[in-house]
């Protein structure tokens, strides 16, 4: 029976030199590898020209790269790159660059397809295949951050955990990812130019502020009426809007870090004043700023874009409040790159 190789980037620097010490070679060795690993980005052995042929050898025998594959790549006339990935097992998740005047955001995916059950969310139709590795996701950062050098001639300068999947459904390694990100043996990326988005799982929220993080955090909310988020994101029934609040004031008052709402306006659905003056109310539990994002439609009528009017009524409604407002108008629409509910996170 073939054995299976273990993904070398699953070990840590130092198992990695403990590796090398029990082959009979120097502990120094596990640091050039980890090196070309993380911050040289290897995708194979053969790409370690300052490891001998037999260590790489050595390597090739016992380990495998897992390294994702970008399979196709769209770009958008407005600027906006879509990344179809391809991981180790044949899956495809999805990653974006958004670019603008004076940065570029990296839009990655968290999940193969997605744990909750948002009606509005393409990728709520595909079930939740597996989480993605924290190395996967690093890789599509980093896939990213060539594409801004090649294109913008510029690094990546932000992140978002928006695209495919619950970032908080894969905490353990969606934080592995954002360590090495921001590692300088990484990528070196501040952690305040990383957003992690979350439907409002509550007490991963609280988690999160005890475990002191340094990114952003937004929330996908939609609506402050609890039947209305219920009939649009089912799953919300099991995280109320009463336990999403304490939540949200655990993490400001641990992080002192303001809140970005995500909220798209429909049709018929949250468009009216009430939904308004139920939304100006919970922005005033805890600081926080709000995109209202232009609805990318899937394939059915029941969610529709509400009118400019309805728009400005929210406008108008949050900022007679003191309420930070912005309107997220919709990227790379004719190569349908949102992934999960993606806008303009400029």
């Amino acid at each position: 029976m073939q054995t299976i190789k273990k993904d070398i980037r699953s070990l840590t620097k130092e198992q990695l030199r403990e590796f090398f010490v029990s082959n009979g070679d120097k502990a120094f060795r596990g640091n050039q590898v980890y090196e070309w690993l993380w911050s040289k980005r290897a995708h194979t052995f053969e790409d370690m020209t300052n490891v001998s042929k037999e260590t790489r050898a050595m390597l090739e025998e016992n380990f495998v790269i897992n390294h994702i594959k970008v399979d196709t790549m769209q770009r958008s006339s407005d600027g906006t790159v879509k990344n179809a990935v391809r991981l180790h097992d044949d899956l495809i998740v999805e990653s974006v660059l958004i670019p603008t005047e004076t940065r570029t955001t990296a839009c990655v995916s968290s999940q193969v397809g997605c744990s909750l059950d948002c009606n509005f969310c393409a990728t709520a139709r595909l079930k939740r295949m597996r989480n993605l590795n924290p190395d996967e996701i690093y890789d599509q950062v980093a896939a990213i951050d060539s594409e801004s050098r090649l294109y913008y001639d510029r690094p990546l300068s932000n992140i978002v955990f928006m695209g495919m999947g619950e970032p908080l459904m894969n905490y353990p390694n969606v934080m592995k990812a954002i360590d090495m990100i921001t590692s300088p043996e990484g990528l070196g990326m501040s952690p305040k130019r990383i957003t992690v988005s979350t439907s409002g799982v509550s007490k991963m929220i609280k988690k999160m502020a005890d475990d002191d993080v340094k990114f952003k955090l937004a929330v996908s909310l939609h609506s402050a009426i609890e039947e209305i988020r219920n009939e649009i994101m089912p799953f919300t029934k099991s995280f109320p809007l009463t336990e999403l609040r304490e939540a949200l004031e655990y993490w400001f008052k641990k992080t002192k870090s303001k809140i970005t709402y995500e909220y798209v306006v429909w049709k018929g659905i949250n468009d009216d004043k009430k939904s308004i003056d139920a939304l100006v109310k919970f922005c005033k539990y805890v600081p926080c700023k709000v995109n209202l994002i232009e609805y990318n439609a899937i394939d059915d009528g029941d969610f529709q874009q509400a009118s400019e009017q309805a728009t400005n009524d929210y406008i108008a409604a949050l900022e007679k409040n003191n309420i930070v407002v912005k309107v997220r108008r919709s990227r790379g629409k004719d190569i349908d790159a949102a992934c999960g509910q993606l806008a303009n996170k400029s």
